[in-house]
């Protein structure tokens, strides 16, 4: 996909009305997590606009319930925050993979946990502004303890916290991970 794309008259008409009209579309980055790509479309609506796309495989959150209820955490340092965060176990997706494979993936590299149940209870695109990135947020139970199998750049604690720990830490702005606050909270108000 690199370089400039040229998009045909007939694939032009051929592309549904709710949908926008690309015109043009070049790749102006390229590495090794994500792209940017410069688009010239025409919206919906008719309004005729130059977007610029950060391209990205899509992710994977993990929410990891223990039998006795507590959700584990794992805290590492996040550079682009330049702070420690706590969140739900997360990765990328690689190519051609199940979010259920993912999941197993991350969860054993991150906390060690192996589980027999998961299941997507969110996809959601969590900044769809400019980001093409779809999050599949997976329940993961039947929890058997293991050792960690980090990648080599990650510094991982992984810790186990009760509901009423989490909301507390929501509140009290110690859980700063959006991703992780909307999972939780839709965990428990809707799914516990």
């Amino acid at each position: 996909m690199k370089g400039k794309t040229t998009i045909s008259a007939r694939t032009l008409r051929a592309q549904p009305r709710n949908r926008a009209r690309i015109l043009r579309s070049k790749v102006v980055y390229q590495g090794s997590i994500f792209a940017v790509r410069r688009d010239e479309v025409i919206e919906p609506g008719g309004l005729r606009a130059t977007r610029e796309i950060v391209t990205h495989p899509g992710s994977v959150v993990v929410l990891p319930v223990l039998p006795d209820g507590r959700i584990v955490l794992v805290r590492q340092f996040r550079y682009a925050s330049g702070q420690f965060l706590w969140e739900l176990v997360a990765g990328r997706k690689e190519p051609g993979e199940s979010p259920q494979r993912g999941a197993a993936r991350e969860l054993l590299e991150e906390t060690g946990y192996r589980a027999r149940r998961f299941r997507i209870f969110l996809d959601v695109f969590p900044t769809p502004g400019f980001l093409t990135e779809r999050m599949y947020i997976l329940l993961a139970e039947g929890l058997t303890p293991g050792i960690a199998q980090p990648e080599e750049d990650e510094i991982l604690t992984s810790r186990a916290f009760s509901p009423a720990e989490l909301e507390r830490m929501i509140r009290r702005g110690r859980l700063r991970d959006a991703k992780s606050i909307a999972a939780i909270l839709y965990y428990l108000r809707f799914l516990r």
